[in-house]
């Protein structure tokens, strides 16, 4: 029987100016799993850290970039990895930042700031677009509370 694993998490990174919202996506190095892949921040929660702290050192390691304002996304993404029988549940973030001056870690090889529309369709599987679009109706819908009753309080030590 497959083992049920909290492992890993899902970060999509915007930029809003005004109405004007773009999403980072990175690109993997060729040297890692799942080459050439474009995808939001993503990674391993390390022992004695939370989903939400392995999001925001995630984003701090692959990019440089600092959080803004942070929120715990409606959806739970799933994948099943044969090699391990484990079928991993995976959090999801998003993410604003201010800045969009990026500093890729060794583990992408390039980054886009793009329109929702262009990241959508830039990314391969469907729990990321999946991830990415509740992310955009969380921000953009005027009328949705999820967003109020989901942000995670960040302070200085976390930012």
């Amino acid at each position: 029987m497959p083992k049920i694993k909290v492992r890993v998490v899902d970060c999509y990174i915007f930029s809003q100016k005004g109405k004007d919202i773009h999403y980072l996506l990175l690109k993997r190095n060729k040297n890692r799993i799942y080459e050439h892949l474009w995808q939001g921040v993503a990674g391993k929660i390390e022992k004695d850290e939370t989903a939400w702290q392995a999001a925001i050192r995630e984003l701090k390691e692959e990019t440089s970039l600092k959080p803004f304002r942070m929120f715990v996304v409606d959806h739970i993404s799933t994948f099943y990895e044969s090699h391990h029988d484990r079928v991993n549940l995976v959090p999801v973030f998003g993410i604003e930042v201010k800045d969009r001056k990026v500093i890729l870690s060794e583990e992408h090889i390039d980054y886009e700031w793009l329109s929702f529309r262009d990241a959508y369709e830039r990314l391969p599987w469907n729990g990321q677009k999946k991830g990415l679009s509740i992310v955009n109706d969380m921000i953009t819908l005027t009328d949705d509370e999820r967003l109020r009753w989901s942000e995670i309080q960040l302070t200085k030590d976390n930012k």
